[in-house]
């Protein structure tokens, strides 16, 4: 099992060359169990993990995640500026991921996927900011939905923005899902939990109801959480 950075870990300066192999070794890693878990398909998502306070590793645009290699992850600094060698131009995405890293200095990881049930709940307008889980409230919190955005413009940056102040995942509508962490690890169980949830609620819709936390209930998921 890959061994994924922490928080602290990746707030260090780079003086050598192991640690960032190791970053994208993670890298690497995520899009293997993105395209497994199937929360992505052909070249779609990126990922991206601090590298550094000034520098981010992110997914070259167009690859198939679950067959990157080390030299095809893109170094760039939080302008967007290509600093590192690399085969490959870095994802049309990169936007969206220096958005987070701009605005979130607790966060060291994103992770942007497709996962279809969850993007099938935004295609029919279900929400999924819904108190129907404890673990969401405990792992993930509030899940905000952007409006619609064409994707890799500038918009899907913008469309994030009254959001990631406080959210850790994003359902970007009528596209996919934005998660991040602390670690990369962390910023894909998130994306595993939110399909779950979709997965969920989508059924639960099938069935004709919904039942809902109490805000007593959801209080005390968030004090024992320490959300």
């Amino acid at each position: 099992m890959t061994n994924y950075l922490t928080a602290g870990e990746m707030g260090k300066k780079l003086d050598d060359n192991s640690l960032e192999t190791r970053l994208r070794r993670g890298i690497i890693a995520a899009g293997v169990a993105l395209t497994e878990l199937r929360l992505i398909a052909a070249g779609e998502g990126n990922i991206s993990v601090r590298a550094g306070t000034e520098r981010v590793l992110i997914t070259p645009s167009g690859a198939r995640k679950g067959k990157l290699s080390v030299d095809e992850i893109v170094t760039v600094d939080l302008t967007g500026r290509v600093v590192g060698p690399s085969s490959r131009t870095p994802s049309s995405e990169l936007g969206l991921h220096l958005c987070v890293y701009q605005n979130r200095p607790d966060l060291a990881a994103c992770v942007h996927a497709h996962p279809p049930y969850a993007v099938a709940c935004s295609v029919a307008g279900l929400s999924l900011n819904r108190p129907v889980l404890p673990e969401i409230i405990a792992a993930v919190g509030g899940i905000g939905t952007a409006g619609y955005a064409t994707p890799s413009t500038p918009e899907m940056a913008e469309s994030i923005m009254p959001l990631i102040g406080d959210h850790d995942a994003i359902v970007l509508k009528n596209h996919g899902v934005l998660t991040g962490g602390p670690d990369l690890d962390t910023a894909l169980a998130r994306m595993e939990l939110v399909e779950h949830l979709a997965q969920v609620v989508f059924l639960a819709s099938q069935l004709g109801h919904l039942d809902y936390l109490t805000d007593e209930q959801i209080g005390n998921i968030r004090r024992i959480a320490g959300r």
